[in-house]
């Protein structure tokens, strides 16, 4: 099996957001890293990034929100153009995992028209209530009619102990990550959203925009865990990591 880090777009943010202590002008420009793993059993995706069309309409796409989460990245930058870099197209997708369902992390869903979509019980929930506008769950990104599987523990994408889902909420109800074992490389937990920085978790602070605090803490110990178990973990949002990553062709084995 084979992993390759692709770029799901770009995103400038107030750093506060995710370190309270900064100064509320300070601005932060973060990475948004999706994963393509090449299985004997299918193309599986983890997390589809930005939709295209907020490069230059991200007003149109996400409303007040993209004053909060402002595009920056290129029009290349895209889950679709890093797939064709590898001579693959969307219909080559068979599985789509979805972290969680904003819009910067499910934004190309509806691409992926031929795969099945793996999303925790909990988030299409939440995606699907009363206050899910305000929560940053955009229907355009994540509303799709393709085929999804609803997770609600822990969940082995083709029953082989490669990839397993691992419930970490906290951030939103449902968010969970993926613990991705290489012949070569050793294990990856993909941790989205649940651990943005690596500051939030070596410092142990909470994000703003943390659901459930006392659940986003739980989340941090069990990260903490399959650290100490040998599991590299690759965090949603770090720009320091993101530029020490291997990515497109350069995949880790």
């Amino acid at each position: 099996m084979k992993m390759h880090v692709l770029n799901g777009g770009r995103l400038r943010m107030r750093k506060s957001v995710y370190l309270p202590e900064a100064e509320r002008s300070e601005t932060i420009d973060l990475p948004v890293a999706c994963m393509l793993f090449r299985h004997d059993q299918g193309n599986v995706l983890f997390d589809t990034g930005c939709h295209p069309q907020v490069v230059d309409a991200g007003a149109a796409r996400w409303g007040t929100m993209a004053k909060a989460m402002t595009p920056i990245a290129g029009p290349r930058d895209n889950v679709v153009a890093q797939l064709e870099t590898l001579g693959l197209a969307p219909d080559d997708i068979d599985v789509v995992v979805n972290s969680h369902l904003h819009s910067d992390h499910c934004g190309c869903n509806a691409f992926f028209k031929q795969a099945t979509f793996f999303c925790h019980a909990k988030e299409l929930a939440a995606a699907q209530g009363e206050e899910a506008l305000q929560r940053g769950y955009i229907p355009a990104d994540w509303q799709h009619p393709m085929p999804t599987e609803l997770v609600e523990g822990e969940r082995d994408v083709f029953g082989d102990g490669k990839m397993l889902l691992v419930p970490l909420p906290g951030h939103t109800p449902g968010s969970m990550g993926m613990l991705a074992t290489l012949e070569r490389d050793g294990a990856f937990l993909l941790a989205a959203d649940a651990v943005a920085l690596r500051e939030n978790l070596t410092r142990e602070v909470m994000p703003r925009n943390t659901w459930d605090p006392d659940a986003a803490l739980s989340s941090l110990d069990e990260v903490r865990r399959l650290e100490r178990d040998g599991a590299s973990v690759i965090f949603g949002h770090d720009p320091q990591q993101w530029d020490t990553l291997r990515k497109g062709e350069h995949a880790y084995e």
